[in-house]
């Protein structure tokens, strides 16, 4: 059976200041080409469907075109929510839906019942697990401490509980949304650390054929068996490294897995540079970043004008700065106290200045500075005075 595994589409989210409806809708239109091209059996789709629980209206048509394009081509498609999603919402209407093939999995309740598909060499178990709040699904699973590795494990059981009793041979994959160590995250996702632990051992998920894990926005291997297929667009300059793909998935009639990358659309590159501002605007090496979505942090000692400015006219895509400036070693083992010892307010405050900007503030900055504290003084002392 050839699975196309894929997770955090995150519809209705931009990146930065850019809309990427256009770029998910270009996505879309590539996941249903790649279903067709590539001969799919059946698409894993493992939670943040949304960027968030309430979402706009341009990313619920998104997600609704999506639907009826995936039940157009006629393979069926099990769908779970991710931390992003609101369960609830998502899952409105999946019983109706599922008569299309489309199977919404959003009720932690469901997770030992399984979708199943069959191919020549017999029948496969499709289990989705939602993304699981240890805080609101411990006494449904009978847990007696919030976690996420005791609630998952809990939702395991009830996999193998259910697999052990169908026939033997019965091929097994469970989709899941969850931090499972040894994945590598990135900026743009929203953390679920509960009591100090945000991640569950690859072990939870033993006694599957296979795991197609959501919730870590890089495609990432961490056993044959159990992969994250990683965003298929970026949503933070931390991933200007990663390979958006999806996972085409073999599993054979042994259960035996075989695994391909297909790539997704690339709406624009992603660049990080670093230097002061004149060498960024001058280096004949960053030309080939011209195009692309830009993070800029900037090193120069004290802090330029107009950065932003004068970064677009020869980066006009560039989104982020960053300002990181070059500095002297500061004095070690000296305390605070002894630092500000003998130091007015105005005189701290311009050391402040001095600090974040590189440069001592100038003259009618110091006067601003000056006439800023005389105000708050006069007006404590009236405070003082006033019955």
């Amino acid at each position: 059976m050839r699975l196309l595994h894929t997770s955090d589409w995150h519809l209705g989210r931009s990146f930065h200041r850019v809309n990427m409806l256009d770029a998910q809708a270009g996505f879309l239109a590539h996941l249903v080409e790649t279903v067709r091209a590539r001969e799919v059996d059946a698409v894993l789709v493992s939670g943040d469907v949304y960027d968030r629980a309430v979402p706009p209206l341009a990313a619920v048509e998104l997600f609704d075109e999506a639907l009826h394009r995936l039940a157009e081509a006629g393979v069926p498609t099990v769908m779970i929510s991710g931390n992003h999603d609101s369960a609830r919402r998502l899952g409105v209407g999946a019983g109706l839906i599922g008569r299309a093939g489309i199977h919404l999995r959003t009720d932690p309740a469901a997770c030992g019942t399984p979708v199943v598909l069959a191919d020549a060499h017999g029948d496969v178990a499709l289990y989705g697990l939602p993304y699981l709040e240890p805080a609101l699904v411990r006494e449904r699973f009978g847990v007696e401490k919030a976690g996420h590795e005791p609630v998952l494990a809990a939702a395991m059981d009830r996999v193998r509980a259910d697999l052990a009793a169908r026939p033997e041979g019965t091929r097994s994959v469970v989709l899941a949304h969850a931090f499972v160590t040894g994945g590598e995250a990135s900026d743009s996702e929203r953390d679920i650390t509960v009591g100090g632990v945000a991640s569950v051992p690859a072990g939870v998920f033993d006694g599957v054929d296979y795991v197609a894990l959501g919730h870590l926005h890089g495609s990432q291997t961490l056993t044959d068996r159990v992969r994250y297929s990683g965003s298929p667009l970026p949503y933070s300059f931390s991933e200007a490294n990663h390979r958006k793909s999806m996972w085409l998935v073999d599993l054979g009639a042994d259960g035996k897995v075989t695994a391909e990358r297909v790539d997704c659309p690339v709406p624009r590159p992603l660049a990080r540079i670093r230097g002061r501002l004149e060498d960024l605007l001058t280096d004949p090496g960053l030309a080939r970043h011209q195009e692309a979505w830009v993070e800029a942090t900037l090193t120069d000692p004290v802090r330029p004008a107009e950065p932003m400015a004068r970064l677009t006219a020869r980066f006009p895509h560039a989104l982020a700065l960053v300002f990181d400036p070059e500095r002297a070693p500061e004095e070690h083992g000296v305390s605070y106290a002894r630092r500000l010892a003998g130091r007015s307010d105005r005189q701290v405050a311009e050391d402040f200045v001095a600090h974040v900007r590189g440069a001592a503030p100038d003259a009618h900055e110091r006067r601003v500075l000056q006439e800023a504290f005389d105000a708050v003084r006069a007006d404590a002392t009236v405070r003082e005075v006033t019955p």
